[in-house]
């Protein structure tokens, strides 16, 4: 798509097309205890023939989705099951689906795209370089192929997306986290936004920092967070990142948001905690009151 083509369909809300394609609605008559609310929609078995595997992916719709003919910002999320379902997640859900519900008064509308883990392969496709240790890792290249070349131009074409790179993120937790992060600098033609949630920096040997070195500075908006509580070596990694992003040119309150959360665990209740202050930065969204400052503890 060129750039005025970009433009074009940024600004032709009344030229979208309906929802298409073989999307069903997120089934939780099963006799779980599913945690689900708003407009969820499913395709089952999308194939990935950049990695040669399958899995369902998952669309949350805001809530003013049917009412007009408006386009939305769009955020591809990592470790689907674990977003918007206590029925399908590892433990706790990160509460997508009801903090976009509550704060769509506020103008925090986005559609959020679920792409759920492949159990084994976790490891392989969130990991851009090998980890020794855990013999895993390799396929991140491969993994955001799928993402860019595969669910991209399915979703832009299903659903009233803004599919130029301002209105396209792309969000995680740990793992997720440092995927998120190459994504953004990797491929900055398709990414303008990246939530970056306790990201795994040690990965690959902690690779990533050689590599962030040698990036240019990327216009868009960066969040970066971490907990007290996930440890000594997280928060130094974190921290770390901060400062070579700060260095790299990106500003407090401008284009980029670290968090400290004091007493925060890498666990899915405190990344569904700071989501909704993500989510305004990221979107570039104010929230109506200011959210409670979580401030460092001293070096």
């Amino acid at each position: 798509m060129t750039d005025e083509q970009t433009a074009a369909a940024e600004h032709a809300p009344d030229q979208a097309a309906p929802e298409g394609g073989d999307w069903k609605d997120y089934f939780t008559d099963d006799g779980q205890q599913h945690t689900a609310v708003g407009t969820i929609k499913v395709l089952h078995g999308l194939h990935s023939p950049q990695l040669g595997n399958a899995r369902d992916i998952l669309v949350y719709l805001p809530p003013r989705y049917h009412e007009s003919a408006r386009r939305y910002p769009v955020i591809y999320m990592h470790d689907g099951q674990n977003l918007f379902d206590r029925a399908t997640s590892f433990g706790d859900e990160w509460e997508v689906d009801q903090t976009l519900e509550q704060a769509a008064d506020e103008g925090l509308e986005a559609i959020v795209v679920g792409i759920p883990n492949i159990g084994p392969e976790r490891l392989n496709e969130y990991g851009p370089w090998h980890e020794h240790k855990h013999q895993a890792g390799g396929k991140g290249d491969s993994y955001l192929r799928f993402v860019i070349d595969t669910i991209k131009p399915i979703i832009d074409r299903d659903f009233r997306t803004r599919p130029g790179r301002e209105s396209t993120g792309i969000a995680g937790s740990s793992m997720g986290g440092l995927i998120s992060l190459y994504a953004f600098f990797k491929h900055s033609h398709v990414f303008g936004f990246a939530g970056v949630m306790s990201p795994a920096l040690w990965f690959g040997g902690r690779q990533v920092y050689g590599w962030m070195q040698d990036r240019q500075y990327v216009p868009g908006r960066l969040y970066l967070d971490v907990g007290t509580a996930e440890g000594g070596e997280e928060m130094h990694d974190v921290r770390r990142m901060k400062d070579l992003l700060t260095r790299k040119g990106y500003v407090e309150g401008r284009d980029l948001m670290f968090v400290v959360e004091m007493g925060g665990r890498h666990n899915e209740r405190a990344w569904a905690r700071r989501l909704r202050r993500e989510l305004h930065f990221l979107l570039g969204v104010p929230p109506k009151e200011a959210p409670r400052v979580h401030r460092e503890p001293p070096l």
